[in-house]
């Protein structure tokens, strides 16, 4: 693998728009604690339109000259993650903001202790037309914020997040996870990276031997992992209780501004849609030619795709001409992001892996990938570019305060644009083994995104609810309570013992109540491209409506103005009798 210097220019991201340089950077970040005095003048004076009008500009100021040095320390350190002088720029902004975020934390609680009247007469003054989400907000918050003292108090206490890192360090450093063999006696290294790979590959006994193995070491230390989970839900219940919420995940819905019954309604359609999955395993299980089919081979791979490999000029074509019924303006996007250099694109050495998108409001995105050439990396660069382009609209149209869209909303436009490369690749082929495979990949990822992240936020709902009701939490509840989840959600697919393990190596069980933001984006992101790609009236229009909306509105008011209603079972239904034409479609070539 290349070292960072060894790539070429054009494709690394191009962070001058950020700083020029590190001197720059640290230059600028040694004037941030400047604004602290101001920020600090307004203490026990926000209590009147003028002043607290002046103090909206002030932060705006303070919020648009950190973001850049906040995002060209993070992309700095994402290129040579062993590299100390990177790690030493994030610490020191690190430091800083986190000082300033608690001597200044005295803003939330004298917004939120205005009274209601005063509120209103903001919301609705043309001089805050583009602060009115906010004091919405804080109207809607007020019974939830703390004193002065207890919210200083609360907002050092960023240390709980200790029982996740435990977690990681546990799962990524600690845990080694030694080699398995396939039928043939050749051996394979088994880790994180690799774990994918082998559940997919064809030798049914590698899989078998990957998948146990995997979670047979978390079941090994499964008391130390139960304990630490256990512990951050009590502290997620903790925090809901000392905000005055019902529950915990009344508190995480709220913070988005999401109805309960959002979550209710998504696992009540899914669950009420388990047939389709069903039906996919069955068509899954002849390909395999298995007597059973076992849950290491529901992600097994079938068909094949092309083995060629793609380079990331190809890869760009290919992703235009995929999102091309979106419009020219879109598609002129995705050009503008090659030639002005927002993707850092190759691996190299000690480069973060994975992928990722990023942006501030004043610049244009940033992507990150690890591109090595396979249909997947083409895959993932739709992604993320289509994270971008969620990013841009919204930047470009709506003004800062209200241009940041909620998580909520986030994994829409990426899906889409994975939804639109399917349907072109699969319309752009009739190889049949080529056409299996990518039907094969659709419906993995509706498997593994709608379903699986559906039954995980299953699992949380009733772990926390548990806790809340004084039920006593243990090792052997939790695994009991995923083992039966795995059975309602895989029907008659045999099930292998260690999977009752497998909650404990979810990184995002840590980040309460997350996971249903997949299974819903999804959702959407399917019902999206069946009005784009049908021609329906006005379908693209909508959908560029709903990139450009940032959080402008209640996000399920965006989604609903743009025409997608997640509180209407007919959406559901639309979506799977979509995913169901599209599975006799496959089952129509075999």
């Amino acid at each position: 693998m290349k070292k960072r210097e060894e790539i070429d220019e054009q494709y690394k991201w191009d962070l001058s728009i950020l700083c020029k340089d590190n001197q720059e950077f640290y230059e600028k970040i040694s004037k941030i604690n400047d604004f602290l005095p101001k920020i600090k003048a307004f203490e026990g004076k926000l209590n009147n339109k003028d002043t607290i009008l002046e103090y909206l500009k002030l932060d705006e100021e303070y919020s648009r000259y950190v973001e850049p040095l906040i995002l060209y320390s993070h992309l700095k350190s994402s290129e040579v993650l062993s590299d100390n002088e990177r790690a030493e720029m994030s610490e020191k902004l690190s430091h800083i903001l986190n000082n300033i975020s608690i001597e200044t934390s005295f803003v939330s609680s004298e917004l939120s202790k205005l009274p209601n009247e005063l509120l209103d007469d903001i919301i609705y003054d043309k001089r805050f037309v583009d602060y009115n989400r906010v004091f919405e907000d804080i109207k809607r918050n007020k019974k939830h914020t703390l004193s002065k003292k207890e919210e200083k108090l609360l907002s050092g206490m960023n240390f709980l997040g200790g029982f996740s890192s435990n977690m990681d360090m546990l799962s990524d450093v600690d845990f080694k996870f030694g080699s398995v063999k396939d039928s043939n006696g050749k051996s394979y290294e088994l880790n994180h990276a690799s774990y994918s790979s082998l559940v997919r590959n064809a030798d049914r006994k590698l899989r078998k031997s990957a998948m146990e193995k995997m979670n047979g070491k978390y079941g090994e230390f499964i008391n130390t992992l139960a304990n630490n989970y256990i512990n951050d839900v009590k502290a997620d219940c903790y925090f809901a209780k000392v905000r005055k919420y019902k529950s915990a995940l009344e508190r995480e819905l709220n913070g988005e501004e999401i109805d309960k019954q959002v979550y209710d309604m998504l696992i009540k359609q899914v669950s009420g849609n388990l047939e389709l999955l069903f039906s996919y395993f069955d068509v899954k299980k002849g390909l395999l030619g298995v007597n059973k089919m076992y849950i290491y081979d529901t992600m097994a791979d079938v068909g094949k795709i092309s083995d060629k490999k793609y380079t990331y000029d190809e890869a760009i074509e290919i992703i235009k001409k995929a999102v091309a019924p979106l419009g020219e303006e879109y598609v002129s996007l995705i050009q503008r992001a090659k030639e002005e250099r927002w993707i850092d694109v190759y691996p190299n050495v000690d480069k973060n892996s994975g992928a990722y998108e990023t942006a501030i409001y004043d610049r244009h995105p940033y992507v990150m990938t690890n591109f090595e050439g396979d249909i997947d990396s083409v895959f993932t660069l739709a992604h993320e570019l289509g994270h971008a382009m969620h990013s841009y609209f919204s930047n470009k149209t709506q003004s800062y305060p209200k241009a940041y869209y909620p998580i909520f909303l986030a994994e829409i436009a990426s899906t889409t644009n994975e939804m639109l490369l399917i349907n072109y690749l699969l319309k752009s082929t009739k190889d049949k083994n080529q056409r299996i495979a990518l039907y094969n990949k659709l419906f993995d990822e509706v498997k593994g995104t709608i379903y699986r992240q559906t039954m995980f936020a299953e699992f949380e709902e009733k772990v926390h609810k548990l806790y809340e009701d004084g039920e006593s939490l243990t090792k052997d509840r939790l695994c009991g309570m995923y083992y039966v989840l795995n059975k309602k959600y895989f029907g008659e697919v045999k099930l292998i013992e260690q999977i009752k393990f497998e909650w404990a190596r979810i990184p995002h069980f840590f980040n309460a109540f997350y996971v249903f933001k997949y299974a819903t984006g999804m959702i959407c992101a399917i019902t999206f491209t069946n009005k784009i790609l049908s021609h329906e009236e006005g379908a693209v229009e909508k959908y560029i409506k709903f990139l450009s909306a940032g959080c402008s509105d209640n996000p399920i008011k965006i989604l609903q103005s743009s025409g997608v209603d997640l509180l209407d079972e007919q959406t559901f239904t639309q979506c799977f009798d979509y995913l169901k034409s599209m599975l006799n479609d496959w089952k129509s070539i075999l």
